[in-house]
């Protein structure tokens, strides 16, 4: 297995477990409220510290929504620090993995302009030498221009020839 690939599985198993910490956080949120409505609903005017009740009377429900709001507070918690691991840790595998990809590209383009460099000129007749070595000298804010001009050049002299093909 290449290191590239590697990278990229382990980007991926990071992505996923992202995932898992955020539907963890959300069960969590569902439990920390649920638990905050049944306090509510069927206790008997509880005390609060904060958001969480602890009125701990002989009745079911005060118990059942005291767990389930420190359950939830509890999932809230673990599925924000799960998130924000794996996803510190995605990022760097993506950063390494960009590295990689760099390193092979750069090695790519030095390969082809090596290729490049040991391939003869291709032959051209007439006007387009001209644009061509003009091309190869200038400065590389001025070859878009030419290479534009050369363009134009072509495509008029294409509609010439099809003009005096018709009349």
């Amino acid at each position: 297995m290449l290191f590239n690939e590697y990278l990229h599985e382990k980007a991926e198993e990071s992505r996923h477990n992202e995932t898992v910490g955020y539907f963890v956080t959300t069960i969590g949120s569902i439990f920390f409220v649920g638990g905050q409505i049944i306090t509510l609903t069927k206790g008997e005017n509880p005390n609060w510290f904060l958001i969480i009740p602890y009125n701990l009377t002989p009745q079911p429900y005060n118990l059942l929504g005291l767990s389930a709001t420190g359950f939830g507070f509890v999932l809230l918690c673990l599925g924000l620090a799960i998130s924000i691991y794996y996803a510190r840790e995605r990022r760097w595998y993506m950063k390494e993995l960009h590295k990689a990809h760099s390193t092979g590209e750069k090695e790519l383009v030095r390969k082809e302009r090596e290729n490049i460099a040991q391939k003869p000129r291709p032959k051209i007749k007439g006007r387009k030498l001209a644009f061509y070595h003009s091309y190869r000298n200038k400065p590389c804010h001025l070859r878009g221009y030419t290479h534009l001009v050369t363009h134009i050049y072509n495509n008029i002299h294409i509609l010439v020839r099809s003009i005096s093909l018709f009349c």
